[in-house]
């Protein structure tokens, strides 16, 4: 196996590490309330409603809680916007990439309403794009001083 085979190969073995880790935390880890045990469909449609809620009660509801909703939504989906045009078409548009995080962020939050674990929130949607621009913003500038 060549070099170049093995260096893709390490970053779909991440991507698929990467994936596991994101679905088990956002639709299986009970640290995060997402038990299957009586839980009524919840969800939020109405933008920066959570957002604001957590920024205006940050005092009571403390810096963990507010960093992990806020900068966690964000944070978590940085590597997404990496990973998808490294893998699938290094050529992309940043629109592409952040469609395709928008998507992707979509899916979860319908799967988490579907299986009632979590909540549909219009705001993570919008955090995780945000977070998938980054990612994207990040890969297309280390790709433009590579073309250097």
């Amino acid at each position: 196996m060549n070099e170049r085979k093995l260096y893709r190969l390490l970053w779909y073995f991440g991507f698929a590490l990467y994936l596991g880790l994101l679905i088990y935390f956002l639709l299986f880890a009970e640290m995060f309330g997402r038990d299957m045990a009586d839980r009524d469909y919840s969800y939020n449609l109405e933008l920066f409603r959570e957002i604001v809620r957590f920024v205006r009660y940050r005092h009571k509801l403390g810096v963990t809680a507010v960093a992990l909703n806020l900068a966690g939504n964000i944070a978590v989906f940085i590597p997404f916007g990496i990973f998808v045009p490294v893998l699938f078409k290094p050529d992309m548009r940043l629109w592409q990439i952040v469609f395709t995080t928008m998507a992707a962020s979509l899916i979860i939050e319908i799967l988490q309403l579907v299986f009632k674990v979590g909540s549909f929130d219009v705001d993570d949607i919008l955090l995780n794009t945000l977070g998938g621009l980054i990612g994207a913003c990040i890969y297309c500038t280390s790709r433009s001083r590579k073309m250097r």
